[in-house]
């Protein structure tokens, strides 16, 4: 290997370490505010309170959703489903009540209104810029990406970990007793609940170190995803950067919190980050209409949703990028096929052994996020997009 692709190898390497140290940073400063946080987001769940994500601009609008979805439909065994809406800015202090808790994503006038407003409304507020929140937690990087990557891991850690507190019903509820223990459906996740009953700071030590241990996960799969799939990102950015060249579209999907990272990736190339010098780039979010959507899966079915989208907007010098945590969900298969029969260039991020997708060679370009917990997936098919995106610019 010569020339360009060692300098793209490179950059991969260059990408990756400071991912790393910046991931390092943050979840040991952080780790002790993040286990004291979730005790007070459980405290207000318990009284019924919900969680209120917003933000500015569409990056922001990406993770508003992708936290909503991640609290309402749990998806590791066990977890309970929390009730949390995606808002813009302006609708909190009309949606607000007092045990809610207000998160806010990015920056901005309206989001600091939001988050004032929030707080005056008798809400927990959390924030991972400085707006006026109670609780700040902000990464420790320049770079946009990486702050966002981290805000991911910790609010994926703030979903996983909110649910301890649960299991110790009596820190929820203030009694100076002894907690009442019911470890649950999630015992096999966290055993020390299983083994002793404790006093809050146990506990809060115990989940700290319960974040400080996803955060060395994901640190480590990030590593497995650049390393492993450095030779399928340097050609997918060629491939995307051929398709921008042409004035080509590139066409995002996927479902639940993979669709929100195609928000996300779409975000990301028409509105690129400040200082650059990037261009905007066409790119579609397949799912971004739920009128569509819902049109396609009452009519026809859920596995045609992202294929009939192709049909209408895909072509012979487009491309399609799919996100799939398990490599085999049927309309991103079927998406996939149909971009094929079309003549798009096609990429796909996938998580676990790379499911069918990785098995059968249905995408010209595959990395894989070899992990089975779908939160710490995700998190490395973040750094894998984002270092797609900045390797495209550079190809």
């Amino acid at each position: 290997m010569s020339g360009p692709a060692v300098t793209g190898v490179d950059r991969i390497g260059a990408l990756l370490d400071a991912r790393v140290a910046a991931n390092e940073r943050f979840f040991a400063a952080e780790a002790d505010r993040l286990a004291r946080v979730c005790h007070r987001m459980a405290e207000r769940f318990a009284r019924g309170g919900r969680l209120l994500a917003f933000g500015e601009g569409p990056v922001a609008a990406s993770d508003v959703r992708h936290v909503a979805v991640e609290f309402v439909h749990p998806v590791i065994v066990g977890k309970r489903a929390l009730p949390a809406l995606g808002l813009a800015p302006g609708d909190v202090a009309l949606l607000a009540a007092p045990d809610d808790v207000a998160l806010a994503f990015g920056s901005g006038d309206a989001t600091a209104a939001a988050v004032a407003g929030a707080r005056a409304a008798g809400c927990l507020t959390l924030a991972f810029t400085a707006v006026g929140a109670e609780w700040e937690l902000v990464p420790p990087a320049d770079d946009p990406f990486v702050a966002q990557e981290l805000a991911e891991t910790a609010y994926h850690v703030l979903w996983e970990l909110v649910h301890v507190f649960f299991e110790h019903r009596g820190l929820l509820e203030g009694r100076s007793a002894a907690p009442v223990h019911d470890t649950g459906a999630s015992s096999f996740l966290y055993p020390f609940l299983a083994e002793r009953e404790d006093d809050l700071d146990a506990v809060l030590a115990d989940v700290r170190a319960s974040a400080l241990a996803k955060a060395a996960e994901v640190s480590a799969l990030r590593a497995q995803t650049l390393t492993d799939g450095r030779v399928a990102l340097l050609a997918a950015a060629g491939a995307l950067r051929a398709c921008a060249d042409a004035g080509g579209t590139v066409l995002a999907l996927g479902n639940g919190g993979s669709a929100t990272d195609a928000m996300d990736a779409v975000a990301d190339l028409r509105t690129p980050p400040p200082g650059r010098g990037w261009p905007a780039r066409r790119a579609l979010d397949l799912t971004a209409d739920p009128a569509i959507l819902t049109a396609i899966a009452n009519d026809i079915g859920p596995e045609a949703i992202f294929a009939r989208q192709v049909i209408a907007y895909g072509g012979a010098g487009d491309a399609l990028l799919a996100l799939s945590t398990s490599g085999g969900s049927g309309n991103v298969l079927a998406a996939l096929a149909e971009a094929r029969r079309r003549g798009l260039a096609t990429i796909a991020l996938v998580g676990y052994d790379g499911g069918r997708i990785a098995a059968e060679g249905l995408a010209d370009h595959v990395v894989v996020s070899r992990s089975e917990h779908i939160p710490r997936i995700q998190e490395a098919q973040a750094s894998a997009w984002h270092v797609l995106r900045e390797l495209m610019e550079a190809a």
